[in-house]
C-alpha cells in the first residue's frame, strides 16, 4: 500500500469547496484512495462525507492511503493539490 502526506493549503481547510474539488480528483483518478488525519480510520477520499468528517483544517497534515500500479502517482497528484489554495 502506498502513502503519501500531504499538508491542507486552503484557509478554510477540508470544507465545502476545497472538499468537493479534491473528492472530484480522488474519483476521477480510477483508483480506491483513502484519506486520514492522525491516525484516524481511513476515509474515501471520493466521498465528500468521508472527507469533512475528518476535520482538516489548514495547516494540517493529512495522509493518503491507495494500492495499484498508479497509486504512487496519484498519490503524488492528489497531495500537490491538497497543498494549495482550493478556494481562491
Amino acid at each position: 500500500m502506498a502513502e503519501r502526506t500531504a499538508t491542507i493549503g486552503s484557509p478554510v481547510g477540508l470544507h465545502a469547496r476545497p472538499a468537493a474539488i479534491f473528492t472530484r480528483a480522488a474519483e476521477d483518478s480510477g483508483i480506491q484512495v483513502r484519506i486520514s488525519k492522525n491516525g484516524s480510520v481511513p476515509q474515501d477520499a471520493a466521498s465528500i462525507l468521508g472527507v469533512m468528517t475528518i476535520g482538516a483544517k489548514y495547516g494540517d497534515t493529512v495522509t493518503l492511503h491507495a494500492e495499484g500500479a498508479r497509486a504512487e502517482r496519484v498519490l503524488e497528484e492528489l497531495a500537490e493539490l491538497l497543498s494549495r489554495d482550493l478556494d481562491a
